[in-house]
């Protein structure tokens, strides 16, 4: 069963009511619970509506791309996942959701953030894109059937308070409160984070992405010119990224060509 919104919550709904839209109009909030991405799926398969959102403080089986742990203490994250079934949307999602992210964090902190493609959130850097700290990270799962899509559960994942992070993630991260150097509470950050996804699904439910692409670029300036090495089915390529592609695949030159990334592993340089 989920418990009662913390108290900071409910005002900060309030205040983006007019701009979520059906984004969090139902919210199911855990202290902790194993994966919001889970619980959501759960839902989405019972019946849920789209913009269904379940939230925690904390997850004990918390997961990221490629299934790597997503490290979910307890008093240092928001953690929530929000059910999708738009088609039409769908492929978008992961771009959204990290516009969605360095924007309502910005709106609720005034923290500038940047992206790294494909779904990292970054403090930025000074020392290019190797420097970028992670704060916030996204994971888009699809479930189809024999006729078709039948919904999209999109997590995120937000580093808000400092934490005792495993070694092997401790010089990659960092958290809002971190970079601030102040406390910041949690419930307008998830609020701004909805509200600022429902204005970018507006126009993607209508099959226009140019809003979305052009914020997206703009908040990903290494997704240019950057020296990058890919882990692709093909084996690794090393280039020079050359931008985003309309579908969201990271174009890279190397040697006389482009090569369009889809998904694996790539390191920036």
């Amino acid at each position: 069963m989920s418990e009662p919104l913390p108290q900071d919550f409910a005002p900060a709904l309030n205040a983006t009511a007019a701009r979520r839209g059906h984004l969090g109009c139902d919210v199911h909030y855990f202290t902790e619970t194993s994966s919001t991405n889970d619980i959501a799926t759960t839902y989405a398969e019972r019946g849920a509506a789209e913009g269904t959102v379940v939230v925690a403080g904390a997850q004990t089986s918390g997961r990221g791309r490629l299934g790597r742990v997503w490290h979910s203490p307890p008093g240092a994250g928001l953690y929530m996942s929000i059910v999708f079934r738009d088609v039409t949307a769908a492929p978008f999602l992961t771009l959204a959701g990290g516009v969605a992210v360095a924007d309502g964090v910005r709106a609720a902190t005034g923290l500038p953030l940047e992206i790294k493609w494909p779904n990292d959130v970054v403090a930025a850097g000074t020392a290019g894109p190797s420097s970028r700290r992670k704060i916030a990270g996204i994971l888009a799962e699809g479930s189809s059937s024999a006729e078709g899509l039948q919904h999209v559960v999109l997590g995120i994942g937000i580093n808000i308070g400092p934490a005792a992070y495993p070694i092997e993630f401790a010089a990659r991260a960092s958290s809002i409160e971190t970079e601030l150097g102040r406390t910041v509470d949690a419930g307008p950050i998830f609020a701004d984070v909805l509200a600022m996804l429902a204005e970018l699904l507006r126009p993607l439910s209508r099959g226009d992405a140019t809003a979305l692409l052009a914020r997206w670029r703009a908040l990903s300036p290494w997704t240019s010119g950057a020296t990058v090495e890919c882990e692709t089915p093909g084996g690794r390529i090393r280039g020079v990224s050359s931008g985003i592609a309309d579908d969201g695949a990271l174009l890279v030159r190397t040697g006389g060509k482009i090569e369009r990334i889809i998904a694996g592993e790539v390191l920036w340089k």
